[in-house]
Formats: structure tokens, sequence, C-alpha cells
């Protein structure tokens, strides 16, 4: 089951954090169709948030078709994000650890981390599309 966390210094609204997390598992292969979401009072209770923030994150998610609820068992995921491209996580993730170690030993504190590969990554996207 996931385990949310919210980051107050993201400028992101708490619902979409919830949202964007989802999204995320979903892609990775971390949820998969069947799988149950946390109830709304334990992601109130681990998280000190209020509840219709997380039941704001539920509906997008159940709008995009993405999980489904059921009255009094709770929210189940109807469709998982991951595709063809699953298999090559488990090298790459490896890869960017061994990044983010190189990092880390060159001095970066993740804030700079954050931005060096941001940055990067919003560069070569757009080279990618000139």
């Amino acid at each position: 089951m996931i385990e949310f966390h919210l980051d107050g210094r993201s400028g992101v609204s708490p619902y979409l954090q919830l949202v964007h997390q989802v999204r995320h598992a979903l892609r990775l292969g971390l949820l998969r169709e069947g799988d149950q979401l946390p109830t709304v009072k334990d992601v109130v209770a681990r998280l000190a948030i209020n509840p219709n923030t997380v039941l704001k994150a539920y509906r997008e998610l159940e709008h995009e078709g993405l999980v489904a609820a059921r009255p009094g068992v709770g929210t189940f995921v109807t469709r998982t994000l991951a595709d063809s491209s699953l298999a090559a996580h488990g090298p790459l993730r490896q890869e960017l650890r061994r990044w983010l170690t190189k990092a880390r030993m060159a001095g970066l504190d993740d804030e700079s981390i954050e931005a060096l590969f941001m940055t990067t990554f919003r560069t070569a996207a757009q080279e990618d599309i000139a």
C-alpha cells in the first residue's frame, strides 16, 4: 500500500501532491489494478490534513478513471499507468542512485541536486522539441 507524504516547501497544493504520488506509483508499477488506497481516515491521521483534501484527491483520481470508490469498503485502483518501459526502470534506477551518490560526494545538498536534475531535464526536453 502506498504511504503518502507532503512537502510543505514544494508550492504544490496537498491534494495535488497526493494525486501526483498515486500517478507516480501507478506509472512505476508500485500500485496495481485492485490495490486499495489508504482510507481517508488513515491519510488524515498520518498527515494531519483536512479530510476534504484527501477526498478531493481521490475524486480527481476517480474522475481520471484510475480509481473507484466502493462505499463502506474503500478506494481501489482500477487502471495502471505502467507501460512496456517498466522493465528498464530497475537498471535506470541503479544508475540514478550511483549519480546521486556522486552528487552527494561532490557536496551537493538535496535542493541543489533537485535543481540540477530539473534544469537538466527541462533543457534536454526543450532540445528534443527543437
